[in-house]
């Protein structure tokens, strides 16, 4: 019997439509072709710390870091039944299709379930870039031995212990820091991705709240030649630039610099000579089909969507047979689909959107664009639409994403768009300036996408006169125009996205943004968007009119981190190394030593971690941590140090308030037949110490009263025992030796 494990359902129903005879049966489908049944993503997951050993269930900085020694994963409540299902049937199979998503998570998910059960028996991998039955018959004629995506699912296997990794034990160390100054119900998410990217919203807004205008000013000049006129813009000579008239970005910022300048230039003689003028042709390549992330950024800017509606629309699309896998880090196409080309685009032009029908009757299905490009594709190709026409009920978000998809796909088959571009140089009074100039000389495809806006100083579109090296020029006046320094714009999740995918612009270290520019960013392009909307979800980023904006507790988990989880450089190296590892470069034991480092020293680092105190906070007067207030063991509330069990210092409540004067803990004790100090008339509280079990005055530290123990009760008659010496202050008390014999329970 050959079974196929799909994905998800609707793969599974797509694959057993082309395999014929589908027959549904429980859990699975029956065909001519084999039996297809499916999982529902991941239906196995990591265990939680406490499945290790049982001491984890309480929260310890002492514990940290934990880390297995044997990785375990458990089924997933949720899909228990069909996960029984899934071992039925791998049991009975002569052979197994790995039908999982062509990525590095839809390779690990059908693999982890195959190797959970003791799979051996033989395993073949289909890819399914797309759900027409063109496609998946094409996909299920050439087949490949899953052992060739062993490196793929290391590399996934690696990304998700890593998560485990940094996610638990970060997320608890700083939780439990921060518990030390007050934010007792505060639990702090710490996570491989998604904290460097919260912290780019951080520090973005505060570049934004501490951003200080500048007034500037450019200097265009106007020509004569004996051609025609031209304007130039003064570009000061390097040494120039080292004045402090000049910012450095370049910017002349001196006023008065700047009219002394203009007062140069207007006086005689007026005389100026061309010292270079160079015309390149240009040829611009058509823009590449989408992968996840870069159709997530172009339909934000298009449309304002979201990243995850963009996504949510994308996988709709392609369950729908309109377009293929959305989940892709790809923007190239394979070679052997080119001569699917006619095809889809003869689909392409019965659409009913007149902008799209022109761009695609005019297309040339014989034209190679660059995106053909067989070294650029490893499991999965860019988003392309299918041979199917666009038909039934879709939302307008579907229609507005497929648009996109099909209009990147069109322009492949147009010409390249060429250009002259000329750069003239003139030397005047021993200054520079210069021109630049723009000649289209084939359109292509530019016809159907609108060129970048041009800067108010640019002049690349400007016609110039023809000139040549060594012609003279005469000066006819100047402007000066005053510009002002404007503030970074603030993130919306789209351009968070595009943030996260050129993440080189935003590491620490200039040597990582050298090396980290051609790596694939931080996250996944089917975790991007998640991410997003898990830190917006847990109030870390709130959303305002579409801008994302930091709130007050991501600014306290930031400032609290070190650089190394703040910055994106280490997260970004990792992601490198993730791809290296799929593509076999690098092992998943050495992958994981290095987190296990990291982790170990960022642990070390949460022990002196300084928050922003919580307001109204009561300190323990024993480590200076905050007190909280907790119920015991009767029912009855007590205020316990956060900083337990490092510090066991405890209070009674009195009036919702730490009982510093132990009045009612005193009072308490008495009622219930406790013995008298004969010192303050206090209650006497049994304690434990180094040297065993002792009465101490429950009024300590004002009463430093002790008595050994005899048979229960305080020996009165005894010499007093003393187990720390009479001379220490309050502030040097170690609660250690006067704890009260209570169970860890009451400070759960």
């Amino acid at each position: 019997m050959r079974l196929y494990i799909a994905e998800k359902p609707s793969m599974a129903r797509e694959l057993a439509a082309c395999l014929k005879n589908p027959q549904k049966a429980n859990g699975y489908i029956k065909t001519a072709g084999g039996i297809v049944t499916w999982l529902f993503g991941h239906v196995l997951q990591q265990v939680e710390p406490d499945a290790y050993d049982p001491k984890y269930k309480m929260w310890r900085a002492d514990d940290l870091p934990i880390v297995p020694k044997n990785w375990k994963l458990e089924v997933n409540p949720a899909t228990v039944a069909q996960f029984q299902i899934v071992k039925t049937l791998i049991g009975k199979a002569d052979e197994i299709i790995h039908a999982g998503d062509p990525d590095r998570e839809g390779q690990l998910l059908v693999d982890e379930v195959l190797d959970f059960v003791g799979n051996k028996k033989p395993v073949k991998r289909i890819l399914l870039n797309a759900l027409d039955e063109t496609s998946i018959l094409r996909a299920n004629e050439n087949l490949r031995d899953n052992a060739e995506f062993f490196n793929l699912k290391q590399s996934a296997l690696a990304r998700s212990r890593a998560d485990w990794l940094i996610g638990m034990n970060l997320s608890r160390a700083y939780t439990l820091a921060a518990k030390r100054y007050g934010y007792d119900r505060l639990v702090l998410p710490v996570g491989r991705v998604k904290t460097p990217t919260l912290a780019l919203v951080v520090r973005r807004e505060r570049e934004i709240l501490n951003f200080k205008p500048v007034d500037f000013f450019t200097i265009r000049t106007l020509f004569e030649h004996v051609n025609g006129n031209f304007v130039a813009q003064f570009k000061p000579s390097k040494k120039m630039l080292d004045l402090p008239a000049f910012d450095s970005e370049g910017r002349l910022i001196d006023k008065n610099f700047a009219d002394e300048l203009m007062k140069k230039f207007s006086a005689a003689p007026f005389d100026g000579k061309i010292i270079s003028y160079k015309t390149t042709e240009k040829k611009e390549s058509q823009p590449l089909p989408y992968s996840l992330s870069s159709l997530q950024i172009a339909a934000g800017k298009a449309f304002g969507y979201s990243p995850q509606q963009v996504l949510d629309a994308a996988q709709s699309l392609y369950e729908k047979k309109f377009t293929t896998y959305p989940r892709s880090d790809c923007e190239f196409l394979p070679t052997t689909q080119f001569k699917d080309a006619q095809r889809i685009l003869k689909n392409l032009s019965v659409t009913k959107d007149d902008a799209l029908k022109k761009l695609v009757v005019h297309a040339n299905a014989t034209i190679k664009s660059r995106a053909w490009n067989d070294k650029k594709i490893s499991a999965h190709h860019a988003i392309i639409p299918t041979q199917k026409n666009l038909s039934g009920a879709l939302s307008e978000i579907e229609v507005n994403i497929y648009k996109l998809i099909a209009k990147n796909y069109a322009v492949q088959f147009y010409p390249l768009h060429i250009y002259d571009e000329t750069v003239v140089e003139v030397k005047y009074k021993d200054e520079n300036f210069t021109a630049r100039g723009k000649v289209v000389k084939q359109l292509g495809w530019r016809e159907f996408y609108v060129a970048p806006k041009i800067k108010a100083d640019d002049e690349s579109e400007n016609l110039l006169p023809i000139m040549k090296t060594g012609d003279d020029v005469l000066y006819k006046k100047s402007q000066l125009k005053q510009g002002v320094t404007k503030p970074p714009l603030r993130f919306t999740s789209s351009s968070l996205v595009q943030g996260m995918k050129d993440i080189h612009k935003y590491v620490k270290n200039p040597e990582s943004k050298k090396q980290l520019k051609d790596v694939y960013g931080i996250g996944t392009e089917a975790t991007r968007a998640a991410i997003i909307d898990d830190l917006i979800q847990r109030g870390f980023l709130k959303v305002v009119k579409k801008i994302l904006q930091p709130t007050a507790q991501a600014y306290l988990l930031i400032d609290a981190l070190p650089d190394e989880m703040t910055y994106p450089d280490a997260t970004a190296i990792w992601e490198d190394k993730l791809h290296s590892m799929s593509e076999g470069d690098g092992s998943l034991e050495d992958f994981l030593t290095g987190q296990v480092n990291f982790t170990t020293k960022l642990c070390a680092a949460a022990t002196t971690a300084k928050f922003t105190e919580s307001e109204n906070i009561f300190k323990c007067p024993n480590c200076g941590s905050a007190l909280t207030k907790r119920k015991g063991k009767n029912g009855e509330f007590f205020w316990g140090c956060t900083n337990y069990p490092e510090c066991k210092t405890a209070f009674d409540d009195d009036n919702g308030k730490p009982d510093f004067d132990k009045k009612n803990f005193s009072e308490r004790l008495l009622k219930e037949g406790a013995p008298k100090c004969p010192n303050c008339g206090s209650a006497l509280v049994k304690r434990k110490g180094k040297n065993g079990e002792f009465w101490g005055c429950s009024a300590y530290p004002k009463c430093k009263t002790t008595f050994n123990d005899k048979e229960g009760k305080p020996d009165f008659n005894a010499k007093k025992f003393l187990p720390i010496k009479n001379s220490a202050e309050p502030k040097n008390f170690n609660s250690a030796d006067f704890e009260p014999i209570i169970s860890s329970a009451d400070f759960v």
